[in-house]
């Protein structure tokens, strides 16, 4: 075990140029160009909910979405494997002690994928651990990752079935480039499947973990925080990043133009760029939401704070589409050229947008629930 001094803060500078740089051939190559690959250790992002006592920052979530969010203006898929970077290090927190060792003795910086929603494959008990089989769907960035959380259901004789996510090392798994997309092209979001392989019992926990938090008193507070209070809040925050850069984008193709000189132009100009502020409020509320939790005992959380920081992602989605949509429209015929940040930043936005947990119906549905439910009580 590591006792080194804490992690420095993030660092989103190291990467961002370089993801700007090699934007549109990280979506020719269908994955992070390998110089964005080889900045991310440096920018921090997969050690920063890596535990303390690993090397790792265990940091805050308000950070976490202003930095991603700071990548995306450049690149939004690298954005996007930015935050699931680190929260993919969040969930493999959850895994027994002698599964994190294995992680991140050597270094905070392990690279991990994940797929597991929904859960698939077969899992077949073995003296030890488990033997698992199956394909799963939508692996973003495994190609550059070390070692992958799968998801599958777990039989059990006497007992409903349970939800169980099991670490793999990447060289178990195979990769099928499926991956070709409107949006989000340089994610590498691939399917993946094993063949009969063998899982420790110490590589693997219930999911129903990660809807309670890490049990362990003695917990990070950003590991006691259950999943649904911050999934959508980070799948949203590469958005916020893709309109800033189509905002940039717009204005510069404007003053290629002569400038907002007509009243059209303007009110454009005014109603997107105050909607994407708007959004960026909404998701600092949640992340504030979130880190403040965080501090609170499991127990204590404020009933329906989960589906209010899924409404305000999925309405900040919204926002941000929106208003993206309304730059891209105006914006000219130069926007169509393969190589505009405009074009790609709309690409990559309605493919953000898509994400189930940012589905508004979904999000108004679990939040109409939870408040009526507090009237009823």
């Amino acid at each position: 075990m590591t006792t080194a001094l804490p992690a420095p803060p993030l660092a989103p500078t190291a990467v961002t140029a370089l993801a700007g740089q090699h934007a549109h051939t990280t979506e020719e190559i269908g994955r992070l160009h390998p110089d964005v690959v080889g900045a991310l250790p440096a920018a921090g992002f997969a050690r920063h909910f890596v535990p303390r006592r690993w090397g790792g920052r265990a940091g805050g979530f308000t950070e976490l979405v202003n930095a991603v969010a700071a990548v995306g203006e450049a690149c939004t898929s690298t954005a996007w494997c930015s935050a699931l970077l680190a929260g993919h290090a969040r969930l493999a927190a959850h895994l027994p002690e002698q599964a994190q060792a294995e992680l991140w003795a050597h270094s905070p910086d392990t690279a991990i994928a994940a797929a597991v929603v929904p859960p698939a494959g077969q899992l077949t008990r073995t003296p030890g651990g488990w033997r698992l089989t199956g394909r799963w769907s939508w692996a973003s960035g495994v190609e550059h990752a070390d070692w992958i959380l799968l998801a599958t259901e777990e039989e059990r004789p006497t007992r409903p079935p349970a939800c169980r996510i099991l670490l793999l090392p990447r060289r178990d798994v195979r990769v099928h480039h499926t991956w070709d997309s409107v949006g989000l092209r340089g994610t590498g979001s691939h399917s993946v499947t094993v063949a009969n392989a063998f899982v420790p019992e110490h590589r693997s926990c219930l999911r129903d973990t990660l809807l309670t938090g890490v049990p362990d008193a003695d917990a990070a507070p950003c590991h006691r925080v259950p999943y649904p209070l911050v999934a959508a809040l980070l799948f949203c925050a590469p958005g916020l990043g893709a309109a800033r850069g189509a905002l940039d984008a717009w204005t510069a193709l404007s003053h290629e133009r002569g400038g907002p000189a007509d009243t059209a132009a303007q009110q454009t100009f005014a109603r997107c760029s105050g909607d994407i502020d708007a959004a960026a409020l909404l998701l600092e509320a949640a992340a504030q939401r979130a880190d403040r939790a965080a501090l609170t005992p499991p127990a204590a959380f404020e009933p329906g704070t989960a589906a209010r920081n899924q409404r305000d992602a999925a309405h900040a989605a919204d926002l941000l589409t929106g208003a993206v949509e309304r730059l891209f429209r105006t914006a000219g015929v130069r926007a169509l050229a393969r190589t505009s940040p405009l074009q790609r930043a709309w690409r990559d936005l309605h493919a953000v947008a898509a994400h189930a947990t940012l589905q508004p119906g979904r999000a108004a549905a679990a939040y109409a629930q939870a408040a009526f439910s507090q009237v009823d009580a």
